[in-house]
């Protein structure tokens, strides 16, 4: 196991106290979900955090809202037809302005002590990628970079002598479970899946599910496609490939409980019987302001944990008839090689597809099978070792996904 990509934790026998000059942030997805839950923690903690840029996709007005609210110096947005909206929003306001992916590249490269990866999907793999060999510390809210090139992004931070911080709820909660103990002595690491809107629907049922009855989960407010991937269950799947490569645990040794209530985000299982896990309310500004302070605490407005009040957490083993997006996923991560790449990018056309009305719910899963399938017949299957081989790839399985989907 890897945990020495965060070897300053060892460090830390206390709590430590607040830096004396603000800590320097760029956000790459700042107009997102996880980006706007950061600017709420940025702005629960006055003085603690100065942001030096931004940077979102296709919606150039509120990414100048953002800037501004953040007080960020550069802002940059990766569709250029967004550029007319975003220097229109920030007329008035000294915060430079750029579009195009080398825009987001440059915003990722500026000078910074911890880059917040928030862009969804495979789009967040290259400035991500791009500021880890700077040396940028990396806040990790994009698995999509370490689904389509996991071993690459963890060479590529041991080789530039910095760390990566899990911001997903699920990781930054087995995380804090290690605290400082031997990787050595664990024994299973487990993430905690909602089960999200469909966990009680019969498989008929599931079949006929709409666009709307998948968005609308019972826990979390996300973004529509992590909220269709967490329907599907596919979200724990490449969330299980996330945690490989995090935490350097084998594929045998990462399970998934569904826990409807989600309190419990992730636990860890030891070697002497014990198991310790993580709990919050579902509220992502708890993973987010414990990866902008730490090693330190920054309080946040997030709702506190009354387990009186809740009286009672349960749990189930996934099934896999129901979501076999699940299985696929796992049986990606157990080939290794290239097949995540594959699988995250047959996924993203696929849920794609689900959302524009063109296939149905379960087809999602079956195309994404199809794709691996696909695969494996027709490559020597080797890992990415570059960010352009990543992106070769995922280039590729989206045009079979597209076709299968036509």
């Amino acid at each position: 196991m890897q945990v020495q990509l965060l070897p300053e934790y060892e460090e830390q026998t206390a709590r430590a106290a607040p830096a004396a000059e603000p800590r320097r942030l760029v956000i790459l997805g700042a107009t997102g979900s996880i980006g706007r839950s950061t600017a709420d923690v940025i702005e629960g903690a006055p003085g603690g955090f100065s942001v030096e840029a931004v940077a979102g996709g296709r919606d150039g007005a509120s990414l100048a809202r953002m800037a501004i609210r953040l007080g960020a110096r550069f802002a940059a947005v990766s569709d250029p037809a967004a550029y007319a909206d975003l220097k229109a929003g920030l007329s008035g306001h000294a915060i430079e302005a750029a579009a195009g992916d080398e825009a987001v590249e440059a915003a990722a490269l500026h000078e910074s002590d911890l880059l917040v990866a928030a862009i969804s999907g495979a789009a967040g793999v290259g400035p991500t990628h791009a500021a880890l060999a700077a040396g940028r510390k990396v806040a990790l809210a994009n698995k999509e970079c370490l689904v389509c090139a996991g071993d690459l992004f963890m060479r590529t931070a041991a080789e530039a002598g910095t760390s990566i911080l899990p911001m997903d709820s699920e990781h930054n909660a087995i995380f804090q479970a290690l605290g400082a103990s031997s990787a050595d002595d664990v024994e299973e690491m487990i993430l905690t899946a909602s089960g999200g809107p469909f966990r009680t629907w019969d498989a008929k049922a599931i079949a006929a599910a709409t666009p709307e009855q998948a968005l609308a989960h019972p826990n979390w407010s996300m973004g529509p496609k992590v909220t269709i991937d967490s329907a599907t269950l596919m979200n724990k799947g490449l969330e299980l490939i996330e945690a490989h490569h995090i935490f350097g645990i084998p594929a045998a040794n990462l399970g998934v409980l569904v826990h409807p209530q989600s309190i419990v985000h992730g636990l860890v299982s030891f070697a002497d019987g014990a198991v310790v896990a993580g709990l919050a309310c579902p509220d992502m500004k708890v993973p987010i302001a414990h990866c902008l302070g730490y090693p330190a605490r920054v309080p946040t407005s997030a709702r506190r944990l009354d387990l009186a009040a809740i009286a009672s957490l349960s749990f189930e083993k996934p099934d896999f008839d129901r979501f076999p997006a699940l299985g696929v996923a796992m049986a990606a991560l157990e080939q290794g090689g290239s097949m995540p790449t594959v699988l995250n990018a047959a996924n993203e056309i696929a849920v794609e597809a689900f959302l524009a009305r063109r296939i149905g719910f379960m087809d999602i899963a079956r195309i994404v099978e199809a794709c691996c399938a696909a695969q494996a017949r027709e490559s020597n299957g080797r890992a990415p070792q570059s960010v352009a081989e990543a992106l070769a790839v995922d280039r590729v399985s989206r045009e079979r996904a597209r076709r299968m989907v036509e």
